[in-house]
């Protein structure tokens, strides 16, 4: 797959990136030239005369690229159909209607018979434990993805109909969605941290007529019976009036009990290399073996379905303007919005990203830590990757099991020449010095990434200077669960770089910057991030609710997408997101929503009130500090705070825990009674410049709450 006109090219342009401080003017910086080997990244400026293009001609350009994929029937009519502005009629976005396609037809056939990759890896899979790892080809991927596609389609799956999916890193999450896509189902693919009422939130909104999950799994040394959680997800939805008939179940922790040999029929085993974690694994497993409960009529062991199951399943052919998936993002009214990706356009999109923003090649071994239960699993472990046959890491643990040198054991482990992650576990990783880096090589080391929030140049600086010993550019990509792909991304060796800056567009983005009134700023400015046109990968709708995906997405400026990021864009026409502008916060790289957490608060018999905003965290970005104010008759305690917490961690899920959570008596509001979180903000970061308070019913308020603070660490 090469760009328009851009095929067999090699970039040659510029080489350079440049640095800064903190609170410094960007200076320049030139790599040695073993920093970008890249064959086909444009130069500079032709990346500037391609992006153009794509903009001004979109059909052209995105038609172009089309052709490097199958279709089973070609665009009958017009490329691209759309509506942005809600003031004209219904809001809608068609890619290539009318064509017919399956992206995992695209993804694995083709590279298997086709491209004839059969026989490479399409996966490394590393454990939770060192000693446990396997490997799965694209041949044997085909085979297992055929097998559990016959699985579901006797189990009555039809195209259409919705998948939830609630596993850990595993390979047989990969094959599980993969299948789902070739019959035309729609995985919803639940983060295997969230809670069951998460879980049974997200399987009645979609009506989910089918549950995969996994007997249990370890993350770092604490063990997660994930069946349980399935099964109180169940007996909600049950006593909900939502019986979900099946329920498909991985035996993982328990795999070595079934005695799987190699065949790729089987789920992939756990090859145990070395004696020593070998016997550990063992002593563990027989110390910790969890209870797994068995609901008789509604509970399926996953290797007893796939040994019963073809090896050949043809695969459904979709319009691609098919759903493919949903996959749940937090909204600022509380209740989670189910995003909606289509086949044909996220396809290309993430195809092609993936192609040019990491600069791949076919010998590469790339590694995205996300977890696919995220929108950067989905795009960057998952399809991106395999549509362009490329051979991946799927890591199950976490980057400080057993020790804080496990990533960069991985990375030489395996000659990872891409490593994508978030700047949560670079600053994590920062706190133990450099040693645990230094001491291993890295020279496999080409490209580096980060995803999910801004990285500060400090964490910038060391990722480069240390992680990749200064010779490997640094990818800082700014995109959406809404977004399907990147959107603002530097192109390695191509585009100079500003530490913590998003820099550019990406081909067929076309970004602005609006004032309040919805004005376009030109040159220098800062305002509200917006996209004036569609790109193939953008969602189509929320999940039964296309009235909400109107409101969140279109409503605030007609004719544009909101991101609902602030953003600024500099002399130089870099841009840099500055953060949300809506009640959302940023956790380790993943959006919370203030209303669903404050909703979870006031559940709780104590909580008349609750008001949640975020705080500065020298990991994660962004924390949560909340203010709860009490009903009569209750006292403000060191264990009515663990409640509360444990209620968010039940409700919610382990990553919307707060570290801070404060007694408030009263909340600053307005004389209509809105609270003013611009002002809680100031309060959790102790910062008594607050501007303009006049519309405060009651000043007392804000004085009590400052002097009742929390104590934080910035």
């Amino acid at each position: 797959m090469g760009l328009p006109e851009e095929r067999g090219r090699s970039g040659s342009g510029s080489r350079g990136q440049e640095e800064a401080g903190a609170g410094g003017r960007a200076r320049s910086w030139s790599p040695p030239p073993e920093v970008s080997r890249s064959a086909h990244v444009p130069s500079l400026q032709r990346y500037r005369e391609l992006h153009r293009r794509s903009v001004e001609e979109p059909r052209e350009f995105w038609g172009d690229i089309a052709k490097e994929f199958y279709w089973k029937t070609l665009c009958p009519g017009p490329f691209l159909r759309y509506n942005f502005d809600v003031t004209k009629g219904k809001i809608f976005i068609e890619w290539m209607k009318g064509a017919s396609t399956n992206i995992c037809y695209n993804v694995l056939d083709r590279n298997v018979h086709e491209k004839k990759l059969g026989d490479k890896v399409a996966f490394y899979w590393e454990g939770n434990e060192p000693g446990e790892t396997t490997q799965i080809t694209y041949h044997e991927l085909l085979v297992q993805v055929c097998q559990f596609s016959n699985v579901l389609r006797k189990q009555g799956i039809q195209k259409g109909d919705r998948v939830a999916i609630y596993m850990p890193m595993i390979p047989e999450l990969v094959v599980a969605m993969l299948a789902c896509a070739r019959i035309g189902a729609l995985h919803s693919i639940v983060f295997a941290g969230f809670s069951s009422e998460s879980l049974c939130e997200r399987i009645l909104d979609s009506s989910c007529s089918l549950l995969i999950t996994t007997d249990a799994f370890y993350r770092g040394e604490k063990l997660v019976n994930l069946k349980e959680l399935a099964d109180e997800a169940l007996q909600k939805c049950q006593e909900k009036g939502f019986p979900v008939r099946c329920c498909i179940v991985v035996k993982h922790l328990g795999r070595a009990e079934l005695g799987m040999g190699d065949s790729p029929s089987q789920s992939p085993p756990i090859k145990r290399s070395c004696p020593d974690v070998q016997g550990k694994l063992k002593e563990k497993s027989k110390r910790v073996q969890p209870q797994i409960s068995w609901n008789q009529g509604i509970d399926l062991w996953w290797h007893e379905l796939m040994q019963e199951a073809g090896d050949e399943c043809e695969p459904e052919w979709c319009d691609a303007e098919d759903p493919l998936f949903i996959l749940y993002t937090s909204g600022s009214t509380g209740k989670p919005k189910g995003v909606v990706h289509t086949v044909g356009g996220y396809m290309l999109y993430v195809a092609t990203t993936f192609k040019y923003v990491f600069d791949f090649h076919a010998e590469d071994v790339f590694w995205c830590t996300a977890d696919i239960g995220w929108i950067t699993g989905h795009s960057y472990v998952t399809y991106g990757p395999l549509a362009n046959g490329a051979t991946s890491v799927l890591f199950e643990g976490i980057p400080t099991y057993p020790d804080v040198n496990r990533l960069w054991s991985i990375v030489d482990k395996y000659k990872v020449t891409k490593f994508y992650t978030a700047p949560t576990a670079i600053r994590l990783l920062m706190k133990f010095g450099d040693e645990p880096v230094t001491k291993h090589s890295r020279a496999s080391l080409q490209v580096l990434g980060t995803v999910g929030e801004p990285i500060n140049p400090e964490a910038w600086l060391w990722y480069h200077q240390v992680v990749g010993a200064q010779r490997c550019p640094i990818v800082d990509t700014f995109w959406q669960t809404e977004t399907g792909g990147h959107m603002l991304t530097p192109l390695p060796g191509a585009t100079p770089m500003k530490p913590g800056s998003a820099t550019f567009p990406f081909f067929g983005v076309a970004p602005a910057i609006l004032n309040e009134s919805g004005e376009e700023l030109e040159g220098e400015a800062e305002g509200y991030l917006v996209f004036k046109q569609p790109w193939p990968g953008i969602m189509r709708t929320v999940y039964g609710n296309h009235e909400r995906f109107e409101t969140t997405y279109f409503k605030k400026f007609p004719g544009y997408y909101v991101t609902g990021d602030g953003c600024r864009r500099d002399q130089d026409g870099y841009y840099w997101i500055t953060g949300r502008i809506d009640d959302m916060l940023n956790v380790s790289g993943h959006l919370l929503s203030t209303a669903e957490v404050e909703s979870a608060l006031v559940e709780h018999e104590a909580v008349a009130e609750a008001a949640v905003v975020g705080h500065p965290h020298p990991v994660k970005g962004e924390c949560l500090y909340c203010f709860v104010t009490l009903c009569d008759g209750h006292t403000f305690s060191p264990k009515l705070t663990e409640e509360l917490k444990k209620q968010i961690r039940e409700k919610i899920g382990p990553i919307a825990t707060p570290d801070y959570i404060q007694n408030a008596p009263g909340l600053p509001k307005t004389r209509s009674g809105k609270i003013m979180r611009r002002v809680l903000r100031k309060i959790a970061q102790n910062d008594h410049d607050l501007g303009d308070t006049s519309t405060v019913a009651d000043p007392s308020v804000i004085s009590h709450l400052f002097s009742h603070r929390c104590l934080t660490i910035q």
